[in-house]
């Protein structure tokens, strides 16, 4: 099959049947582009991050543009037209989501349904060999889907505006809820760890609570992408100017007070 290549811009992908989802080829060709940006500038993310930061651009009440949003993600040196590939895998993951979070799915083990591309760290440092675990002894390690989280509320907090809570209160508990659903997984998992996530087989390195807390946090963003889709955009809110006194000056500069010009009659 034959793709059409991203426009230079970076715009928000369209539907189109050729925005295949991502399989492990991709999100290693998304590493590699994002650890040569980080050659130029050590602040560029791990994709986990952008996967996040993603997910919130997804959800977000209002359509944020490209040129909005690639400044606040990848700093101002970021081009898109110099990184097509990157581009063209993001809009690709874009519509995966969507896709997963507009689907009618009662379980999420419907494979019809949206599941963030999160990493499980500590097992696999807990995987290593001895001699490399002990290389990274004293190191701070993030919890499973933490640096997801992150990155989800890195966007949130960036458009404030965007995420204020609706005037109808069961929709602003909805959001609320949902959001801290989010926010549990920015903090430390310190249950104890009872299976591994990067190796069925490998040392416990994730506690049931967090894998449970995991699973509250995809729900609440499903609940997040219907919020705001059934509301809609935000109406703004239309100030009428004050009108002139009747003795005041003529707004229209004739020179007149009002009540013998525009305000006559």
């Amino acid at each position: 099959m034959t793709t059409t290549p991203p426009d230079s811009a970076g715009t928000n992908p369209a539907p189109t049947p050729d925005l295949q989802p991502l399989g492990p080829d991709d999100f290693d060709a998304l590493d590699r582009a994002l650890d040569a940006m980080r050659e130029h500038d050590e602040e560029i993310p791990q994709w986990e991050f952008c996967e996040g930061f993603l997910a919130a651009l997804v959800c977000t009440r209002r359509v944020i543009e490209p040129a909005e949003y690639w400044p606040v993600l990848l700093g101002d040196g970021f081009v898109p037209a110099q990184q097509m590939e990157f581009v063209w895998h993001w809009k690709r993951r874009w519509r995966e989501i969507e896709t997963g979070l507009d689907a009618d799915v009662e379980t999420l083990e419907d494979e019809r349904s949206w599941q963030p591309e999160v990493l499980d760290t500590r097992g696999a440092v807990a995987a290593l060999p001895p001699e490399d675990r002990a290389e990274m002894e004293g190191e701070a390690l993030p919890s499973f889907a933490q640096v997801w989280a992150l990155g989800f509320m890195y966007a949130v907090e960036n458009w404030p505006e965007d995420w204020t809570p609706p005037r109808d209160k069961e929709a602003a508990q909805m959001l609320d809820d949902a959001l801290e659903n989010i926010v549990v997984l920015t903090e430390d998992d310190k249950a104890k760890p009872v299976l591994s996530m990067y190796d069925e087989n490998g040392p416990p390195s994730v506690s049931q609570q967090r894998l449970d807390d995991f699973g509250a946090a995809i729900w609440a963003v499903y609940d997040l992408r219907q919020l705001w889709k059934s509301l809609g955009p935000k109406v703004e809110t239309l100030r009428k100017e004050a009108t002139p006194g009747r003795n005041d000056p003529c707004p229209c500069g004739s020179g007149k007070k009002y009540k013998k010009c525009h305000g006559a009659g």
